[in-house]
């Protein structure tokens, strides 16, 4: 979309937020609010850019003035710089947006191969995850979790599979790339020898469903309840608390057993279930999104991945973009703004270079 056609569609809806028919409809509200917010940025850089841009032109004609020319190289460098970061904020808000941009979203993380090291890997990841929320100011619910019953002890906390819910605007955009095969080469702690092990871990980012999108009847559910079990406070593996429902007509089935109420954990099941029909019916419609999906999730295989972990070396390298940083401990402390924004970088290219220059 050129800027001006988006300074013109935004005039458009400001009449159209004007027409009672549109205020009565909320849907129709909420769609031409939601569409205004996203062409509000565009024209805003536009507009700043168009403003730099002859900044910096008047600059450099002041450079051919011997009375001027000592002023104007001071600005010359500070307006290239910020006619520079408005070219790449304009990319930006010009990528076509997602579907499920500005949904909060689940996070999957699942041990692929290599046994108890990658139940151990995959409670890295989950710190990992955790610790970025913290510094982006996102909420984090755990949804549900199994835990390693043997080896995760000593070496720290593994799971066969957690699920948690991240909640802020942005978080699907920023996360909605970490999906794929992570793998790991290290020492186990319980290596005796010091040999380096490779393991797998599996991550799957999913937008939270809205209740419009995914209709699950009662009937088409059938819900067991059972005592949870594993390490649990008062009361969590005493009672029949822990719930596993399964969707019929999809087979997709989900269980949560870390609430003491079985109605919570009901509840957060059918969180997830609903992402996964979600998730299902997205992959059906379009061929070709599965054949992405199973392109990037992959079966947890060592040799399928997106991203490898190099303990020994310090170091991460992202096989998609051709990323390599030699400070792993501190992206597994949560600094991965590196990381994210090496994706979010490559998803520009998406997007012409070259900005054009009028204001219509």
């Amino acid at each position: 979309m050129h800027p001006r056609d988006a300074a013109t569609r935004i005039s458009e809806i400001d009449s159209l937020l004007m027409d009672p028919s549109v205020v009565s409809n909320q849907q129709r509200l909420k769609e031409l609010s939601q569409e205004r917010a996203r062409l509000v940025p565009i024209v805003d850089a536009w507009t700043e850019l168009a403003r730099a841009r002859q900044e910096l032109s008047d600059t450099e004609e002041l450079l051919n003035d011997p009375e001027m020319r000592e002023m104007a190289q001071e600005e010359h460098g500070p307006l290239l710089e910020r006619v520079e970061v408005l070219q790449k904020r304009l990319r930006m808000a010009l990528i076509p947006p997602d579907p499920y941009e500005g949904r909060d979203i689940l996070v999957e993380i699942r041990a692929g191969t290599g046994g108890d090291e990658a139940g151990l890997f995959a409670g890295d990841l989950f710190r990992m995850y955790s610790r970025y929320c913290d510094t982006m100011r996102w909420k984090t619910e755990l949804i549900s979790s199994s835990e390693l019953t043997a080896g995760g002890t000593k070496a720290g906390q593994g799971f066969k599979e957690v699920v948690f819910q991240i909640s802020g605007d942005d978080a699907y955009k920023y996360l909605r790339h970490e999906s794929g095969v992570h793998r790991v080469q290290r020492v186990p702690l319980t290596e005796t020898q010091g040999r380096i092990h490779t393991s797998a871990a599996t991550v799957a980012i999913m937008p939270v469903a809205d209740a419009v999108e995914v209709n699950i009847e009662e009937k088409d559910l059938r819900i067991d309840v059972y005592r949870a079990s594993g390490p649990g406070g008062q009361s969590v593996n005493t009672t029949d608390s822990a719930v596993r429902i399964t969707h019929i007509p999809t087979g997709v089935v989900v269980q949560c057993q870390d609430e003491k109420s079985q109605h919570k954990n009901k509840a957060k099941a059918m969180k997830v279930l609903a992402s996964r029909i979600l998730e299902q019916q997205e992959a059906e419609a379009a061929a070709e999104q599965a054949e992405q999906r199973r392109a990037q999730v992959g079966s947890g295989d060592r040799s399928e991945r997106i991203r490898t972990y190099n303990f020994p070396q310090n170091r991460l390298t992202d096989h998609r973009v051709g990323l390599t940083i030699y400070k792993l401990d501190r992206i597994m402390e949560g600094d991965m703004t590196e990381v994210v924004d090496a994706m979010m970088e490559a998803v520009l290219q998406q997007v012409p270079t070259e900005i054009p220059e009028d204001e219509g």
